[in-house]
């Protein structure tokens, strides 16, 4: 009887093993994301709930991710580029549609967030929402003389060595071209042409050039200014009190990170599974709260329990700030290398 209740219990955990849920399924998603964008906690609890294993890779900007994407040597399931990236990969016929019968949770994003997603997104058929804000000045108070509220500050001599800069080509010529009264989306080469003269003039003043890296060195008091996302200013805010953020009043770029699915991806339901586990209200919540990037899910903001966090004007600006604020548009192949060659030209100035 012992024999035979040994070799039951044997077939048993077997046929567990081969039929159960858990991350031992085989099935996985390869996810492509920012550094340091998602709560890690999160994709544990997905892997939990689905036994879907995820894969996961950082990314620092969207020209970094695009070429990969666009190679197709690495096929990813889920992608989270940045809206004018995410209308360059529509028009080259990258990304596949979502079906969002697999994505019900796309209940809990503000209609708003949807329709503002329509400028590089029509329909909402290739991206869902992540997270959105703005860039901006991240000063410490007791390093400056005193408040500030324009890019001058960050073209100012008396700042010299004390300026982090965004490593970013849109970033830095929109940064550029709003302080010169520019459209930020200009397809205009002599104002191309003044915003690069502008950033080459700024090197000497320039401690580093950082993306990542500003929200620590800011923290640690290494800089008086820095050019900053508004969702790692409300982090270095809590983490140093002397620091203050400020969307300049020439204007600025307000963003929207979604996910997309390339077209080559090959698991593309559990690319699908992932975004809606990503749309849950709790998990939305849950991220916001780790990454603290402005959340577009209106069910997770009305949880929010911390009143200060959620009436932050650096979270979620009042309308008079986001008016003088302008989403970047895809500009086209031409004008896109004309961009790069202008800001290669910056660079290399810079290595000799």
């Amino acid at each position: 009887m012992k024999k035979i209740l040994i070799v039951i219990s044997i077939l048993m955990i077997a046929i567990g093993l081969m039929t159960g849920c858990g991350k031992d399924s085989g099935e996985k998603v390869y996810v492509y994301n920012w550094g340091e964008y998602i709560d890690p906690d999160v994709i544990d609890l997905f892997e939990e709930e689905t036994g879907i294993k995820v894969v996961y890779d950082e990314f620092e900007q969207n020209e970094e991710m695009y070429p990969k994407i666009k190679a197709g040597a690495v096929q990813y399931d889920v992608v989270c580029p940045s809206d004018y990236m995410i209308q360059k990969m529509i028009d080259e016929d990258l990304l596949a549609e979502i079906d969002y019968n697999n994505v019900p949770n796309i209940k809990n994003i503000d209609p708003a967030y949807l329709k503002s997603a329509q400028s590089f997104d029509e329909g909402n058929k290739y991206s869902v929402p992540y997270c959105w804000g703005t860039l901006g000045i991240l000063y410490n108070k007791t390093m400056v003389d005193g408040p500030i509220d324009s890019w001058s500050a960050i073209f100012d001599e008396k700042y010299s060595g004390n300026i982090l800069m965004i490593d970013s080509v849109r970033d830095a010529f929109g940064i550029a071209l709003k302080y010169l009264g520019y459209d930020l989306n200009t397809t205009d080469d002599a104002q191309l042409e003044e915003a690069k003269e502008l950033l080459k003039s700024q090197y000497p003043l320039v401690q580093a050039y950082v993306i990542d890296q500003v929200r620590d060195k800011m923290i640690g008091g290494e800089a008086a200014i820095g050019v900053i996302y508004s969702g790692e200013a409300i982090y270095t805010k809590r983490e140093n009190p002397d620091l203050e953020y400020v969307v300049p009043k020439e204007g600025s770029n307000v963003w929207i990170d979604g996910w997309v699915i390339p077209k080559n991806c090959k698991n593309k339901e559990n690319a699908e599974a992932f975004i809606n586990f990503m749309c849950d209200a709790d998990i939305a919540l849950k991220n916001f709260e780790y990454i603290t990037y402005s959340t577009p899910n209106m069910a997770a903001r009305n949880m929010i329990t911390d009143e200060d966090i959620k009436n932050s004007s650096v979270s979620f600006p009042d309308q008079a700030t986001l008016d003088r604020c302008t989403t970047f548009r895809y500009l086209g192949e031409e004008i896109e290398s004309l961009y790069i060659d202008k800001w290669n030209e910056v660079k290399s100035d810079l290595s000799e």
